[in-house]
């Protein structure tokens, strides 16, 4: 199979070439074009969602009822023509795959891929009628539910990872990861309070019990301190980690005193809560989520090196 048929379904290029979408997308908007901006919206979340799919099997992302394509998504090259599911498949799939890939993210994402058929292939106008306000933050919210389970992020689809990149990529992935946050917090808190009353509150006690020294199997990485905070979602106990980054030592010790007291100052930068499943990765997450990734203690330890004692 040559690669020209197979990158129509490979799960590195749907991605790649959603990635050029977005900015497309965001051109628009610096320009004001908020109708353009929603077109090539739209388009790179369906990419985006058949990059999510096809990273699975490329057998996700084409159609079941073609027989051909599904030869090519089995490595076997019998045509150039690639069939792929409609939109309305493409986000029913992503809703048994991807998490908190909900009911209410995948009817949003057919009422965009909807108004974008009808701007496409009518006299309709539907992104003219279409606030900013009314579509963007949750957008962003999708791209950031599908991103996470690619294992990518918002910055890295928007092109703002990269050292380069122009101010205005800056600004608007802070302001989309901002919105995005906002959101997960509240999807995970709405998931919570609709399990019934008993059952949360004892999901609350029981979080009570954990504590902070045995929860490193929650995080991705090693860090120097794991500390507890309520989650803001679920107001259960829930936990942050990250690593050290000043210390002070106090003076305020007898002079035959070996031993000090230390205030550390830990940076977070994983947060994670073991009820209700919500995640933050970074200290730009854990603000977005109102959350202080700052944490202090005081931690008393023998000196380096006894004090004088006057013997000299």
């Amino acid at each position: 199979m040559s690669d020209d048929i197979f990158i129509a379904i490979d799960s590195d290029a749907l991605y790649s070439k959603s990635k050029v979408y977005i900015g497309r997308a965001l051109s628009r908007k610096s320009c004001d074009d908020l109708e353009e901006y929603q077109l090539w919206a739209s388009l790179a979340l369906e990419l985006l969602g058949k990059a999510a799919l096809a990273r699975n099997h490329p057998s996700l992302v084409v159609d079941p009822n073609h027989w051909q394509s599904m030869f090519v998504a089995a490595g076997i090259n019998i045509t150039t023509d690639v069939k792929t599911i409609t939109s309305k498949t493409l986000f029913e799939r992503l809703s048994h795959l991807v998490p908190r890939f909900d009911k209410t993210l995948q009817k949003f994402c057919q009422d965009i891929a909807e108004r974008r058929n009808a701007e496409l292939h009518s006299a309709d106008l539907p992104f003219r009628s279409m606030r900013l306000d009314a579509w963007e933050t949750r957008y962003w919210h999708v791209g950031d539910t599908i991103l996470r389970y690619m294992e990518s992020s918002l910055e890295h689809w928007l092109g703002a990872a990269d050292a380069k990149a122009p101010r205005r990529l800056l600004t608007e992935a802070a302001k989309a990861l901002t919105a995005a946050v906002k959101l997960r917090v509240v999807a995970a808190k709405e998931q919570f309070e609709a399990i019934k009353k008993a059952e949360r509150e004892r999901l609350q006690k029981e979080s009570q019990q954990r504590e902070a020294y045995s929860q490193a199997s929650l995080f991705k990485g090693l860090y120097g301190e794991i500390w507890t905070i309520n989650c803001p979602a679920c107001n259960c106990r829930a936990f942050m980690t990250g690593d050290q980054t000043s210390e002070d030592i106090t003076e305020e010790r007898d002079e035959y005193d070996i031993w000090e007291i230390v205030r550390r100052e830990f940076e977070g930068e994983e947060f994670c809560c073991p009820t209700c499943d919500l995640i933050l990765m970074g200290s730009d997450e854990i603000i977005a989520a109102n959350l202080n990734y700052i944490y202090e203690d005081e931690q008393e330890r023998e000196m380096k090196y006894e004090p004088d004692y006057g013997n000299d």
